[in-house]
């Protein structure tokens, strides 16, 4: 029987015509007892016919202000305190004009009929407020146990302000899956021990132990972004993974679709959002203002950080965008991607290999780039630890080919992507980029150059292609183990979108010449972002999935550096952005030594490529690796 009563109430809403019925009939019995109430409940002192007719009277009177302020447009089991407060307008206006009447009948003797007594008028008020507003409030209580699933899954909100509450009526109303809220949680001391709609909060942070006690399954935060305390999101998370409960997030207001928030906009944290730093945010005017009416050409443009960079210029609609890979099927995906967002503006995909030096000279002349981001190049390092080759043709092959292009067609501005690994480098691929630092900045320096060459230098991004977070949400969903060269291995982390938005600011920023720092907060241990990934998915480490320690790979470091030993570093306008000091090249000698590298790989083994690089970048100190055989004995390097 309740399920029957409980699903036809679930579909059935009563019409405003019933609701204005029912708040009229409150108004009229409620002044019929005020008014016997004001004569002591005396049926021998009151006028029968007076007060009949001032009853109709005052249901007149309110009936005109209800269809003004309509305080019965509301759906009742849905009761807000925008409602309640449409019922106290209401009543307050029709309070206000019915005194006024009746100081009129005081004084007009035609009146004297609508003379009512000021006290029945005032406690007329009170009475149909709490009536009206009571009666709401019981419709919506009683709606909400009868609707609340007796097995749903027991959640917490974190955040008792108006987007937890929100969150709350949305959990009630949502059926499909069925949640429960057991409890607010909020670190305002001021609300501990009380009660929101019938939820007790049990406190802040400190008390995320109360949880497991409720049965609470998962954790929702609902609290907007710029209210949430530095770490905070990150401690709470960090807590309640631990404890084995779901973390999850509530869009903020600015994010729900057509202006309506759905229980499936609540989604699962993700890793990123769990960053021990604060998001970088770039103010885009100046780069809005280079882009107009440029032609930019982006190459790598189907990788992470090329199609990113993609993404954001579109938005500022440049003249012509050129995409530039050798990776055919991701640059279609690109180009479908680009067609699905209904862009206006011009592109143009073009699949080539970058280094080849005839079919870039042919685009060039074609069409004339005046911006150009460089973002090709291979990067995993034990791959190209084992393929040198590949790592001089590519990285360092295609960055010398597409920077002597942009000087002999004039490009204005040309942005390298590099690396931290750049950075005293221990492995092959680290050595390649910091080789195109040195030419890149070589170049930079000599005169009559127009075009400003710029490098921008950042650590791992989140998400990339073979980057370590999709590489364990793999090895996750297939039951595990997660692998983890060394317990104690750090990397830098930052988004793909913030590494790519500091790339263009960056790029409008310098004059040329300069190796851009992006303040990457602290680094983050593998092996705890393991752990926290394994606990996002539910589950538990080592319980439900191993995590085995493999040992480091050929040229891998356990602490990468953003700036090396003998470099400092100067602020720039932007707090987050730092200008890197590094010692000075002479171009005529790195530029013979690229030469002379390029021409080695037709020529030359792999040992003598990577002593000639080790000759050109003398940092370049080989660690775990095959190459280390290359350096002074003195400076091999082995961590176990």
């Amino acid at each position: 029987m309740k399920k029957r009563l409980t699903e036809y109430w679930m579909h059935r809403f009563l019409p405003k015509s019933v609701v204005l019925g029912m708040d009229m009939i409150v108004v009229a019995i409620t002044f019929v007892f005020t008014y016997f109430l004001r004569f002591n409940l005396e049926w021998l002192n009151v006028d029968v016919s007076t007060m009949y007719m001032q009853t109709g009277l005052v249901s007149l009177v309110y009936l005109i202000f209800f269809l003004g302020f309509k305080p019965f447009s509301g759906v009742i089991r849905h009761t807000t305190f925008h409602d309640g407060l449409l019922i106290v307008k209401a009543n307050l206006s029709a309070t206000i004009f019915m005194l006024l009447v009746s100081m009129g009948g005081r004084s007009f003797d035609g009146m004297r009929s609508f003379t009512i007594p000021y006290s029945v008028i005032i406690v007329q008020l009170f009475l149909v407020t709490f009536l009206l507003i009571a009666l709401r409030v019981a419709i919506k209580v009683v709606y909400h146990r009868m609707m609340a699933p007796a097995q749903g899954v027991p959640v917490a909100i974190f955040g008792a302000g108006s987007l937890g509450m929100t969150t709350m009526e949305v959990l009630r109303r949502n059926k499909r899956p069925n949640y429960r809220v057991v409890a607010f949680m909020d670190d305002l001391s001021s609300l501990k021990g009380k009660a929101i709609d019938g939820v007790k909060v049990v406190g802040g942070v400190d008390a995320i132990g109360r949880l497991v006690a409720l049965g609470c399954q998962e954790l929702i935060i609902s609290v907007h972004p710029k209210n949430l305390a530095p770490g905070l999101k990150n401690k709470l998370a960090n807590r309640a993974l631990e404890l084995g409960i779901k973390v999850k997030e509530a869009p903020d207001s600015e994010e729900w679709i057509e202006g309506s928030f759905g229980a499936h906009q609540i989604r699962e944290v993700k890793v990123e959002d769990l960053l021990e730093r604060s998001l970088i945010d770039i103010h885009m005017d100046r780069i809005a203002e280079g882009l107009a009416g440029s032609v930019v050409m982006v190459t790598g443009a189907a990788g992470s950080i090329g199609s990113e960079i993609v993404r954001q210029i579109i938005s500022f609609e440049p003249k012509l965008l050129l995409l530039v890979d050798q990776a055919e099927s991701a640059l279609y995906d690109l180009q479908n991607e680009i067609k699905e967002r209904d862009y206006k503006g011009s592109y143009h995909a073009i699949v080539t290999d970058v280094s080849n030096r005839h079919r870039m000279t042919h685009f060039f002349d074609k069409y004339r780039p005046t911006h150009v981001f460089h973002a090709a190049a291979y990067k995993h390092v034990p791959l190209m630890e084992e393929q040198p080759y590949e790592a001089v043709r590519v990285n360092i092959g295609s960055c010398k080919t597409v920077a002597d292009l942009s000087i002999k067609y004039g490009v204005s501005k040309f942005v390298m992507v590099s690396t931290d690994k750049a950075v005293n480098p221990t492995n092959v691929m680290g050595a390649s980029k910091r080789i195109c630092e040195m030419y890149v900045q070589g170049l930079a320096s000599q005169e009559g150059i127009r075009t400003q060459f710029v490098t921008t230098r950042f650590g791992n991004v989140l998400g990339s292609n073979g980057s370590v977070v999709p590489l364990f949400q793999r090895q996750i969903r297939l039951g595990g183990p997660v692998c983890v060269t060394h317990k104690e291995i750090t990397r830098y982390f930052m988004t793909i979108p913030e590494a790519c938005r500091l790339v263009l600011e960056a790029g409008f920023m310098g004059q040329g010449g300069e190796i851009y720092l992006f303040d990457m907060g602290s680094p983050v241990k593998i092996y705890e972002l393991a752990k926290k990934m394994i606990r996002l998915h539910g589950l538990v480490p080592y319980e439900d999935i191993d995590i085995k320690v493999v040992g480091l790979r050929p040229g891998e470091k356990l602490y990468e550096e953003l700036l090396a030993n003998k470099e400092n570093t100067q602020p720039t306008h932007h707090e987050k952005i730092m200008i890197a000091k590094v010692r000075s090249v002479v171009f005529k000698e790195v530029q013979k030594a690229v030469e002379s590298l390029l021409y080695s790989i037709d020529e030359e083994g792999e040992d003598i490529l990577v002593a000639q690089m080790k000759a050109l970048v003398p940092e370049f100190v080989s660690n775990n690796s095959v190459y280390a055989k290359l350096d002074p004995p003195k400076q091999q390097v082995k961590v176990e």
